[in-house]
């Protein structure tokens, strides 16, 4: 009789993953939450529309109705704010954005897997700050600049006191006031992100980005004239706004030593929310 030898079971190998969660992998992680949401690219192109069409349409109508406006009136135009006019209706956007980058998580759930797969959670919010302030960066630096120098086309050609009204970039003020705009809905962002990383909630988040951007400088108008004049400068908002203004206005900080405490509340929200991430569960 033959043997009948069995033949050996091949050997079935299997690819261990040795990959390390790091930093860079963390941040294309969230680089593709953020370009794969459709309510995301809305926001990001409405806040662009909205920079560079609430500059658009203020100069010409403002370059229609020139020939008529009252000699007050063209003395108090100031062409750069007319501008810039686009960026202070676009923070709202990039500002609910930025809420909405780390609430929209939290509301859904998504939140545990992210952890799940960055269980030191910090990276998490790095990465989420750095990949969204990168973007709303890239984004706002060419609208506000496609806002300013197409205002300036259209109200060129318009006069007072035998001064063309149109503003070259190179002025003195106007080259930092346009390009700081784009910083300040940048910051505007974050902002929304640390106040969004830290309620945990997207109504709760929106409520008082609002409130701190929206509501409560104008409140400080019923305040005692000097109360209003030593506390406004230092609102958030007013600080960082303090970086389009050009000349010695009243009551405002420097240029640049408003945007950095603007900056300076930024990096304190965020920190806030750090510390909150290491001590709470999810």
């Amino acid at each position: 009789m033959s043997a009948i030898t069995a033949l050996p079971t091949p050997l079935v190998r299997t690819r261990t993953h040795t990959g390390r969660v790091t930093q860079m992998r963390v941040a294309l992680s969230e680089w593709t939450k953020l370009r794969t949401l459709r309510s995301t690219r809305y926001a990001l192109l409405a806040g662009v529309a909205m920079t560079i069409g609430f500059a658009v349409i203020p100069a010409f109508v403002n370059a229609t109705r020139w020939a008529h406006m009252s000699t007050i009136d063209k003395a108090g135009f100031n062409p750069l704010q007319t501008s810039l006019i686009g960026v202070t209706i676009a923070q709202l956007a990039f500002g609910v954005l930025g809420v909405l980058v780390i609430s929209g998580e939290y509301s859904t759930g998504m939140i545990r897997s992210t952890f799940a797969a960055v269980p030191k959670r910090l990276p998490v919010l790095w990465g989420k700050a750095g990949v969204f302030g990168l973007v709303t960066l890239v984004l706002a630096l060419p609208s506000t600049l496609i806002a300013f120098f197409a205002a300036q086309a259209i109200l060129k050609g318009h006069s007072f006191n035998g001064h063309d009204i149109a503003l070259s970039f190179s002025n003195p003020g106007v080259g930092r006031a346009v390009i700081g705009g784009a910083f300040y809905l940048t910051l505007v962002g974050l902002f929304g992100l640390g106040l969004g990383a830290i309620l945990r909630n997207t109504a709760a988040g929106i409520s008082a980005l609002a409130a701190i951007l929206f509501v409560i400088p104008p409140l400080m108008g019923v305040l005692p004239a000097s109360w209003n004049n030593a506390i406004s400068p230092y609102l958030p908002s007013n600080a960082g706004t303090a970086i389009m203004q050009t000349g010695n206005p009243a009551h405002t900080l420097a240029p640049w030593t408003g945007l950095g405490l603007f900056a300076a509340y930024v990096v304190a929200t965020i920190a806030v929310a750090a510390i909150q991430l290491r001590r709470r569960d999810v």
